[in-house]
């Protein structure tokens, strides 16, 4: 787990060293374990390592193979590199190394493109040949790793983080209208390509970007998931279902051990997160660290969830962490919470991952989580009702966005008023094959493009911000793709995760199970009020949100005279959304 930047220019001319030595000095708390800086004639690599599989001087990067002409950066971890490594030696390559890194060089040296395809796991890739000139770029299957880049002179600028980029220079930071109304009405998801900065874009999961010295790109899609049953799935019983989904998560669990440092978990208390600490145990895990957050209680909405996370610590025998946030220590963190966000993520919880992963890099450097079971076995609450929708575009819209399109026309400047780019998108989602029911359209729309732009990349800023590893096993492409073919009302039955509950309780007590639904709650930030509703008030006066003019000021008026009657239908605060967005431009110079 690292922080990647690059450099490529294909007119001949020389990178900027110093560009590369900025994006990599914000990287830092992304790799605070070593840093490498690579120049070449037309290309120059930097990188921060968070060292976590063979922790030699072998595995720094950037990483060159001489006698293969190739040389890379690269982030995330490749669970199955152990196997991959046995396959290519038994082909006849050669290691001088025993990490993942070198087996990425070696598999694309024997496979070429089609390398990604073999790998199970979350990276995100540069590859020079030095011989050619060609560049290959990717991403892993579902997003978990970042990329983002700017098309500069003649050339080609990467980073894991948009942040990076913007120190870099040369970068259009106008406000993208595209991405302004995806955030606004999308719930704060921004889709790739497209970022806030007009001038940054980030590549698309499960996508490879090559670059011929000729300056020609291409974009490929190499992974893709049908829903619904496939041939012979409707022969399978229910208990078939349970014992394959819990076939495939002890395996993708037991993936997700691979380190040379501890593996610990962050325990919510949900059935998601305790799942994990069950499979863990089963698999004989013993003592094994286990790390919750709660936060003060406002109008009686309670801000921990520690009496389910305390069940599970106590079954399984884990050495737990429980962390109690003082309501006095979140705003003062707000601003560094901020400057980790690579765009800004509106939800609730960000503080509560944040802070959780400070404390949690105190003791381990490598954490499991339950992220995105909701989206891949179907626990959120509008899918149900898609499962019978006529109209899966006007249904899906009008429980998941923050605001409709004349709303939206309203809060913004007429200079960012277009096209109802949200709506237009979710329609083309929809429109694509490969889903029979609304629910499975919601169930796609969510795992593939919501997840990716909203908690994972939460979990990805927040917890590299403190040089944390998070591996979220829920994620592991056969999951989401067993998942994906089992019939949407196994799925979504019974209050959502039927499917995945039914099996647990052969791991888990039902206490937790059976448990209203939850997650990282911070009421401060859904109910505005006192320091934090002066704190949100002074963001939007400053002359610098009035200067760059994004909103209009009579909606933020209102927001600010009333802030608690203006709740979105997913419960978040449009006011909060609104500062969000203008203080992340402020800490970030944008």
């Amino acid at each position: 787990m690292c922080g990647i930047c690059g450099e490529i220019n294909l007119s001949g001319r020389t990178p900027s060293m110093q560009a590369i030595e900025r994006m990599t000095e914000v990287m830092t708390p992304r790799g605070p374990d070593d840093v490498g800086l690579l120049m070449r004639k037309t290309m120059a690599f930097g990188h921060r390592r968070l060292s976590i599989i063979d922790l030699s001087a072998h595995a720094q990067q950037p990483m060159v193979d001489n006698l293969l002409g190739l040389g890379i950066v690269y982030n995330g971890e490749i669970y199955n590199y152990r196997e991959l490594r046995d396959e290519l030696i038994a082909k006849g390559y050669s290691f001088f190394s025993h990490g993942d890194t070198e087996v990425i060089l070696k598999a694309y040296h024997a496979w070429g493109d089609d390398c990604v395809k073999r790998f199970y796991g979350m990276f995100a890739f540069t590859l020079w040949e030095r011989d050619s000139g060609r560049v290959f770029c990717a991403r892993d299957r579902l997003g978990i790793k970042p990329f983002y880049y700017v098309n500069i002179k003649d050339g080609f600028r990467f980073a894991s983080s948009l942040p990076a980029l913007l120190k870099a220079g040369d970068v259009d930071t106008s406000i993208n209208p595209v991405a302004l109304h995806h955030y606004m009405s999308f719930h704060s998801v921004v889709p790739p390509p497209h970022t806030l900065i007009k001038g940054i874009h980030k590549l698309p999961p499960a996508t490879t970007l090559s670059i011929e010295p000729n300056g020609q790109r291409r974009e490929c899609v190499y992974w893709d998931v049908p829903y619904g049953p496939q041939p012979g799935d409707e022969k399978r019983s229910f208990e078939d279902w349970q014992e394959l989904t819990l076939v495939a998560l002890r395996k993708a669990v037991e993936r997700r051990l691979v380190a040379d440092v501890p593996v610990g978990v962050l325990l919510s208390g949900g059935v998601d997160s305790s799942l994990i600490v069950g499979l863990l145990a089963e698999a004989g895990q013993h003592g094994l660290q286990t790390f919750s957050i709660g936060f003060e209680s406002v109008n009686d909405e309670k801000g921990d969830e520690f009496e389910y996370s305390d069940v599970i610590a106590k079954r399984f025998e884990t050495t737990h962490h429980k962390i109690q946030v003082d309501a006095k220590r979140t705003l003062p963190s707000m601003e560094a919470c901020v400057r980790a966000m690579s765009e800004p993520m509106v939800s609730h919880d960000v503080i509560g991952f944040f802070l959780l992963s400070q404390e949690v890099a105190k003791h381990v450097k490598v954490v499991q989580s339950g992220q995105g079971a909701d989206e891949v076995f179907g626990g959120y609450h509008w899918y149900p009702p898609m499962l019978a929708s006529k109209d899966p575009v006007n249904d899906y819209a009008n429980v998941f966005f923050d605001r409709d399109h004349a709303e939206y026309v309203e809060a913004v400047a007429s200079k960012y008023v277009d096209r109802d780019f949200s709506r237009e998108f979710v329609e083309a989602h929809f429109k694509r094959n490969g889903a029979p029911t609304g629910a499975d359209l919601a169930l796609r729309i969510d795992t593939h493009v919501m997840l990716v732009d909203d908690p994972v990349k939460r979990v990805d800023n927040t917890s590299m911000a403190w040089g944390l590893e998070a591996r979220v096993p829920f994620l592991d492409h056969d999951v989401v793709e067993l998942a994906a073919r089992m019939p949407a009302p196994l799925k979504i039955d019974q209050g959502g995760k039927y499917i995945l509950k039914e099996a647990a309780r052969r791991v888990i007590p039902a206490a937790v199970i059976d448990r209203p639904k939850g997650y990282f709650p911070v009421p401060a930030l859904k109910y505005l009020r006192g320091e934090y509703l002066g704190w949100v008030t002074d963001i939007l006066n400053q002359p610098a949100a009035r200067e760059r003019g994004v909103f209009n000021r009579a909606y933020v008026d209102r927001l600010l005279a009333d802030p608690e009657s203006q709740i979105t239908p997913l419960r978040g605060s449009k006011l909060w959304q609104v500062a969000l967005l203008e203080y992340w431009c402020q800490t970030h110079g944008v």
